[in-house]
């Protein structure tokens, strides 16, 4: 079975390497939360034992997961280009409302509307993929399909 790579940014790579660095540094704490939980006796019954186990074990499973983010990462750096892709921003207008709005096109782990960074996986990165200025696309989402005009692209 092929491994299947998760295109990002560079700036979604770093982003994860620091987040990384971070749990990291607060991993001997909760270590140390865990032992002394461990010696006040019975854990069976122990309620901060369980917690602070809990607590070290999800910090453990976003280790691993953050860890497999960066192995199967393929770094998409954007061509100098006028086509859209992964990384470039792109400033769009709804056809039916003639609102204009800016995204940045990003990964999957890297979305997030409050900072107006779309997936290339969402309905609207789909469409807008691989086209140009002044392309008029047709997104289909799942309320419904709708038409955005590309009026920008930058990287």
């Amino acid at each position: 079975m092929e491994p299947t790579f998760n295109k990002m940014t560079p700036a979604g790579y770093k982003a994860i390497e620091q987040e990384i660095k971070d749990l990291k540094k607060i991993r001997p704490e909760k270590i140390k939360i865990l032992a002394a939980a461990a010696a006040l006796g019975d854990r069976s019954e122990n309620t901060e034992y369980s917690s602070a186990k809990r607590d070290l074990g999800h910090l453990e499973g976003r280790l691993r997961f953050l860890a497999k983010q960066l192995q199967y990462a393929d770094v998409v750096t954007p061509a100098n280009n006028d086509k859209l892709d992964i990384g470039k921003f792109v400033t769009i207008e709804f056809m039916d409302e003639h609102d204009q709005i800016t995204y940045q096109l990003v990964g999957k782990q890297e979305a997030n509307l409050t900072e107006n960074k779309i997936s290339f996986a969402s309905p609207i990165g789909k469409a807008l993929d691989n086209h140009k200025v002044n392309d008029i696309v047709t997104v289909h989402a799942p309320a419904g399909s709708y038409q955005v005009k590309i009026i920008s692209i930058k990287i």
